[in-house]
């Protein structure tokens, strides 16, 4: 008996000091500490802060994990996607008041249904490796959220990985849908359809490669003037601190490459891949953003609601850093073409971010309604925001 007594005392003190060290070995890894979920569930409007003039309210809550989102001004719906959960929902104001007073769950069980257009009332969802369309969403919405009718699969060629898989999708000026492939992997050089932008017809067909060396983009938009395709990158991780920031790119003609994985930011070659290369032979940023902020979502100023100086304005939501030991982003920063290089790149919404390491919200996407305010997901907060200007 002493001696089962004398090893459970000996087996105590292993347990309690390999405790103890397992504790102090992951609270001096800042950099990599999820931020805490502190105020998920009811983020307080009062602590964004906007610009003089500028609102902000809950247009929707209990989205879980609210991601991408378009908004049918036919049909007077917002169609959000989802990565964590696995649900796409259609959200209805019915009595105009910028809050949601209807929701549908219109597909659930998809892998990572991040991605959501809309063309000609019919609704396109991506998920990891396929795309699927929603016909005459407008006029199916009880049959699909009763799941009594199903989507018609148009792609499924996709890579299955889910590391960066997740998809932002939309449909260009050209009528095309846009699919981004991301690279399956922080760094590493991959097979030709990793690490670009795709584009396809709205039935699955003429696939094609239009921009590659692209790391990670979860949104982009088209510049209204000339129809010019802009993305956001996010940076490749651990490289410390303040290395390398993510970008914001602008494709002039298709078959850029934009660096990845060989440069980054447009001046530090990779201390891996970047052996022989040299940066000048790959597009640089139009704007290097934030290191670690996790560029998502973007969207060019429509000019109805917001003052004249917001003109050139594009719109981005900062996701937020994972890999630093400072946090930053959790934010809607802007970039004004009108404005020199040093000084065009500003924050706009601020707030989500509450300091060690405790989060309230993290900005995913971003949409315009018709009234000319923007909406914003965020995946976090399990919410959508509505910011509007008032004279």
């Amino acid at each position: 008996m002493q001696y089962f007594h004398t090893r459970s005392i000996q087996r105590f003190i292993i347990f309690f000091f390999s405790g103890i060290l397992i504790t102090l070995l992951f609270s001096c890894r800042g950099s990599i500490n999820p931020p805490k979920k502190v105020f998920a569930d009811k983020v307080l409007m009062e602590d964004i802060q906007l610009p003089e003039g500028f609102k902000i309210h809950k247009y929707a809550e209990n989205i879980v994990n609210a991601r991408s989102m378009v908004y049918s001004e036919e049909l007077k719906t917002l169609f959000v996607g989802t990565r964590k959960s696995d649900k796409v929902y259609a959200l209805k104001d019915l009595d105009g008041d910028n809050i949601i007073d209807k929701k549908y769950i219109i597909a659930e069980k998809m892998n990572m249904p991040n991605g959501v257009a809309i063309k000609n009332g019919d609704l396109y969802v991506a998920e990891v490796d396929k795309i699927w369309k929603f016909s005459n969403i407008g006029k199916n919405l009880d049959a699909y959220a009763e799941k009594s009718i199903t989507p018609e699969l148009i792609f499924d060629q996709f890579p299955s990985e889910t590391h960066h898989g997740w998809k932002y999708i939309a449909f260009g000026p050209d009528g095309k849908l846009y699919v981004p492939v991301g690279a399956p992997c922080n760094i590493c050089e991959s097979d030709s359809i990793y690490t670009t932008i795709t584009r396809m017809n709205d039935d699955g067909s003429n696939f094609e490669i239009i921009a590659t060396g692209i790391r990670n983009t979860v949104g982009f938009d088209w510049d209204p003037a000339n129809n010019d395709l802009w993305f956001t990158d996010n940076g490749r991780d651990w490289l410390g601190d303040d290395s390398p920031a993510c970008e914001l790119n602008h494709l002039i003609k298709e078959g850029q490459h934009f660096g990845y994985p060989y440069c980054h930011q447009g001046d530090v070659l990779d201390p891996e891949f970047g052996k022989g290369k040299n940066c000048e032979d790959y597009t640089a940023p139009y704007q290097n953003l934030g290191p670690h902020v996790a560029p998502l979502g973007m969207e060019f100023y429509e000019d109805k609601m917001f003052p004249k100086e917001y003109k050139d304005a594009i719109f981005i939501a900062e996701h937020g850093s994972w890999n630093r030991s400072e946090k930053i982003g959790y934010r809607i920063t802007m970039v004004d073409r009108s404005k020199p290089v040093g000084e065009r790149y500003s924050t706009f919404a601020n707030g989500w971010y509450k300091g060690n390491d405790n989060v309230s919200g993290r900005p995913v996407d971003l949409e315009w309604l018709p009234d000319g305010s923007l909406l914003v997901s965020d995946d976090f907060g399990d919410a959508i925001y509505r910011i509007y200007y008032e004279k």
